[in-house]
């Protein structure tokens, strides 16, 4: 149940939020909003693929 839904939200954010690695953005010089999406994307997709 709770890795469909982190799966349900893993797409979503591919589909809204963007791609900082696709952009080759260097994270010591992101600004805080960036690494907070970063952050939130990794933490996503991490709990997708975790079974």
């Amino acid at each position: 149940m709770k890795s469909s839904f982190f799966k349900i939200l893993a797409a979503i954010n591919k589909t809204l939020l963007p791609s900082y690695t696709k952009k080759r953005l260097d994270l010591s010089k992101a600004s805080k909003f960036q690494l907070l999406i970063f952050g939130w994307r990794l933490y996503v997709t991490k709990r997708a693929l975790h079974q």
